[in-house]
């Protein structure tokens, strides 16, 4: 089975990476060898996965599940919120990201973010929209600020997640210190409503992707 990794951030919180490779049938077959019951989802999320027109969503969906296995949960342990936010019934905070042929989850004690993003040029076109381009002009190399604002947009998003607070604008409120690429870590702060926090933002690229999880 195709799980890339497994970071071990702290003794209470992880990160699962999955690769998917399969097909959405083969993705159902093996998780539901594997529990060990025909019935792997909620009839809340059965109606999702159904509702769903591509198969690349599909499998997406599906990998998520096999990442909850991994980490000791079936779907019947997840729950959301009103606005969509995701949970565990046992208390322990979750956050899930896929992107392509990549998914990951992370599971904490403490409010937690993760986002994985494919490496397009295409951010260069709507950074403006989310961070102060002008920061990212003294890298010498467009390779280098795709890399760079891809890390930033993910942070971001991690954090938004982890916030969960409408109205939160990625370009007003979070503000991500500068880092470098060999660094793998930067930090991160939210101000809203006048209050200020701070979070740790860990970062990874492989194949032509970058996952960011915030804490």
């Amino acid at each position: 089975m195709p799980l890339h990794k497994t970071i071990t951030v702290s003794p209470t919180t992880k990160v699962y990476i999955w690769k998917i490779e399969e097909d959405i049938n083969t993705l159902k077959s093996t998780l539901s060898l594997a529990q060990g019951q025909t019935k792997i989802l909620t009839d809340h999320c059965q109606n999702r996965l159904d509702s769903m027109k591509s198969e690349l969503h599909q499998r997406g969906f599906m990998s998520i599940r096999h990442l909850l296995a991994e980490a000791g949960y079936t779907d019947f342990d997840l729950y959301y919120n009103d606005q969509g936010k995701p949970h565990l019934k046992d208390g322990k905070h979750i956050s899930i990201t896929h992107s392509y042929n990549f998914s990951a989850i992370i599971v904490s004690d403490h409010p937690v973010g993760i986002d994985i993003e494919k490496q397009r040029d295409k951010i260069l076109r709507i950074a403006q929209k989310f961070t102060p381009i002008e920061e990212y002009y003294t890298l010498t190399s467009s390779e280098a600020r795709v890399r760079k604002l891809t890390i930033v947009w993910g942070a971001k998003e991690s954090i938004y997640k982890l916030y969960a607070q409408e109205g939160l604008s990625f370009l007003k409120h979070i503000y991500v210190e500068d880092f470098s690429f060999d660094d793998s870590k930067t930090t991160a702060q939210v101000e809203y409503n006048s209050v200020q926090s701070h979070y740790n933002v860990d970062f990874l690229e492989f194949e032509g992707f970058t996952c960011v999880y915030a804490k």
